[in-house]
């Protein structure tokens, strides 16, 4: 908890001083933020500051393995289907853009099967990505290791996110009528470098 104060300090006297006016604007008229990322919660892809954006410029929804489940309006709980919903339809945000990251934690796990009595919760998520794993798996390249299979499959995941995307009825309009983008890049925390997908 230190380390957080200390870093909400240098916040207060760096960024916030920096932007403060802009905050101010913010807070005043409300986000209008010109794209949402999708993003894994892996705590070295901060899409603020792989992008360089200042307060406001974007919507960001973080989750395990950067994954946009299939359009299911039933009573679960959809976190980020609901945070698409908002950033689509009430901010209007031009760009929906699904950001993938090299040395993924979850897509490694889905790769390499699940853990006996794995969890609650990041088993039954990963399923999301099934259809990704199965590209790799059933189209392996010669020579390739587990790393390069996760590789294949960190790109394949971005792919089943933006298809699962256009099973949203309200995002398939916007694209169609050509007032909403969708995107993917894989970002090389190694690098620093982004593909587009």
């Amino acid at each position: 908890m230190n380390n957080l104060m200390a870093g909400h300090k240098r916040f207060r006297s760096g960024y916030w001083r920096r932007y403060q006016k802009r905050f101010a604007t913010l807070a005043r008229d409300g986000q209008a933020p010109e794209a949402m990322v999708i993003a894994c919660s892996d705590s070295r892809v901060s899409p603020e500051v792989i992008f360089d954006c200042a307060p406001g410029e974007i919507f960001v929804v973080r989750n395990v393995s950067n994954l946009v489940p299939p359009y299911a309006p039933d009573t679960g709980n959809h976190g980020t289907s609901a945070a698409l919903e908002f950033a689509v339809t009430v901010l209007k945000v031009k760009t929906l853009v699904v950001l993938g990251h090299s040395l993924c934690g979850g897509i490694r796990a889905l790769m390499s099967g699940p853990a006996p009595g794995a969890g609650d919760f990041i088993e039954s998520w990963m399923k999301i990505a099934q259809r990704a794993r199965q590209r790799v798996c059933d189209s392996p390249e010669p020579g390739q290791d587990f790393e390069s299979l996760c590789h294949r499959c960190e790109q394949e995941s971005i792919k089943v996110s933006l298809d699962n995307l256009m099973t949203f009825p309200w995002i398939a309009e916007r694209v169609k009528a050509g007032t909403l983008t969708l995107a993917g890049l894989h970002f090389d925390v190694q690098t620093g470098k982004l593909e587009a997908i």
